[in-house]
């Protein structure tokens, strides 16, 4: 293993703040058992919220690693936060799209209920079908070298992404992603600074009834090219071109 791309682990930030410390738990067992990390490597360790200290291997025990702290760093929030309204997607197909937005960049992902959703979350395997989303965004956090772990909201209905678009907190600008929609999203002036929301919906897209309302509201409808994308890539290829023109990607 090059020096150059450590293994990432999430930490606590009072641990990380200490010039050394053990990883525990199930990152101290993966350190040891799945990567087999030895004495002398180098790791990463973040608290997801910016803070990242790189380490050294010290000490090795079945379960722990213990780790000599070499150098900080503290990534402070962007000026620029990428939010994405997800409509829930039916199989794993959820779970791409964090996935993918993850790795991308995105700030915040909001599972959303919408009219046209083929997958529901029943009451009694929401906290399932959400922890999944969770744990595939804190994964993918890791293995795209993230110190901030992007936030995965609880799930929203129409009404409360509206309120999200038109309330108090208004974002600095809503997008609506619709491949009928006359504008491109490569053409939209994107703001340096404040919440771009993203809005995706399900596979059938978005009903006439919540574009309506998300126009209403503020949202401008948007499309990406040519083609029609699946709701389990669109996120992520949006994303993409928001992040390089708010200019987060030339940072």
């Amino acid at each position: 293993m090059g020096d150059t791309h450590p293994p990432v682990f999430l930490g606590d930030r009072a641990q990380i703040e200490s010039d050394r410390f053990t990883l525990t738990g199930a990152e101290g067992r993966h350190a040891t058992t799945v990567r087999r990390l030895t004495a002398g490597e180098r790791v990463d360790v973040t608290d997801g919220n910016g803070l990242l200290a790189r380490c050294e291997v010290i000490g090795v025990r079945p379960g722990e690693l213990e780790l000599a702290v070499i150098a900080r760093h503290a990534e402070p929030e962007p000026a620029c936060r990428v939010v994405v309204v997800q409509a829930i997607l039916k199989g794993d197909r959820g779970e791409l799209a964090v996935e993918l937005m993850t790795e991308v960049g995105v700030d915040k992902i909001v599972p959303w209920a919408a009219q046209r959703c083929v997958a529901r979350w029943r009451p009694d395997r929401e906290d399932k079908a959400l922890t999944r989303w969770r744990s595939t965004a804190r994964e993918a956090a890791k293995q795209s070298r993230r110190a901030r772990f992007p936030l995965v909201t609880e799930k929203a209905e129409t009404a409360g992404v509206l309120a999200k678009v038109a309330g108090a907190a208004r974002a600095s600008l809503v997008l609506l992603l619709d491949p009928a929609a006359e504008d491109r999203l490569a053409d939209v002036e994107l703001p340096r600074d404040g919440e771009i929301v993203l809005i995706v919906g399900p596979e059938g897209g978005t009903s006439e009834s919540e574009t309506a309302e998300f126009v209403a509201a503020g949202a401008l409808p948007v499309r990406l090219g040519p083609s029609v994308l699946r709701g389990s890539t669109a996120g992520a290829v949006a994303s993409a071109l928001v992040l390089s023109g708010c200019g987060r990607w030339h940072d």
